[in-house]
């Protein structure tokens, strides 16, 4: 799958949260999760 970068920009706190999930082992770094939540919102406003 080709992707391509993305700029964003995020509050401190919402890093601060997607490092808490890197670090427990959610995911493995901080795209993953960034592109899970993507796809769970492009699901959720799908339905």
């Amino acid at each position: 799958m080709v992707m391509e970068t993305v700029q964003i920009r995020l509050t401190d706190k919402q890093i601060r949260n997607i490092e808490t999930l890197v670090k427990k082992g959610v995911y493995p770094n901080r795209s993953e999760a960034v592109r899970d939540a993507v796809r769970r919102l492009v699901e959720e406003a799908a339905e």
